[in-house]
């Protein structure tokens, strides 16, 4: 696929102007402070792109799972902020994991390693902690290198046996190089 043929699809895939992919988040809380957006608006829009981009069209592979939660986790950060305020500057903020993130939740932690299917956490990593205590919405898990590429010194950069290979969004036929390779690309896109 061209470098034209995938920003067709991003700009199809992004909606009508104003969409997230450009947006900062000093721009994504003023959206929600103005009440122009709310955490579930924005994580629906994250959820669309990720259908557009990484699911479907280009199908760059960096997202290897979603959190079936999310919807509700934003629909209770956004009650909080009309209530309380938000508790700083992550509040209502989709993010997505490394898959070798451990989350308590629903979410399965791989490491993008077939062998760790069906892995589940019984409590979030600490970083995964600070993260929700700071109000952000964990959207799901991106893919990486395999066992964050630990697994061989001659891998792929940017395979792993539960995700397959990650694609550069901006040159779909290359690698997207190291160990955050599902990080970056989505990232990017």
């Amino acid at each position: 696929m061209s470098r034209r043929d995938f920003l067709t699809y991003s700009a199809a895939a992004g909606g009508s102007g104003g969409g997230v992919e450009e947006a900062t988040i000093s721009q994504l809380q003023q959206v929600m402070t103005t009440g122009e957006r709310t955490a579930q608006s924005l994580t629906e829009e994250y959820l669309q792109r990720i259908e557009g981009i990484d699911r479907s069209g280009p199908a760059i592979n960096s997202v290897l799972a979603l959190n079936p939660d999310a919807g509700d986790i934003a629909a209770v950060l956004d009650e909080e902020r009309q209530q309380q305020g938000p508790r700083g500057p992550l509040h209502g903020i989709p993010i997505l994991l490394k898959d070798n993130i451990e989350t308590g939740d629903r979410m399965e932690t791989t490491a993008g390693s077939l062998a760790l299917t069906g892995s589940t956490a019984a409590r979030d990593a600490s970083v995964a902690e600070r993260l929700r205590a700071a109000g952000c919405v964990l959207l799901g898990k991106a893919n990486l290198s395999e066992w964050a590429n630990f697994r061989s010194t001659r891998s792929t950069s940017g395979w792993s046996g539960v995700g397959g290979q990650t694609r550069n969004p901006y040159a779909l036929d290359r690698n997207p190089c190291g160990s955050s390779s599902g990080s970056g690309a989505s990232v990017a896109a």
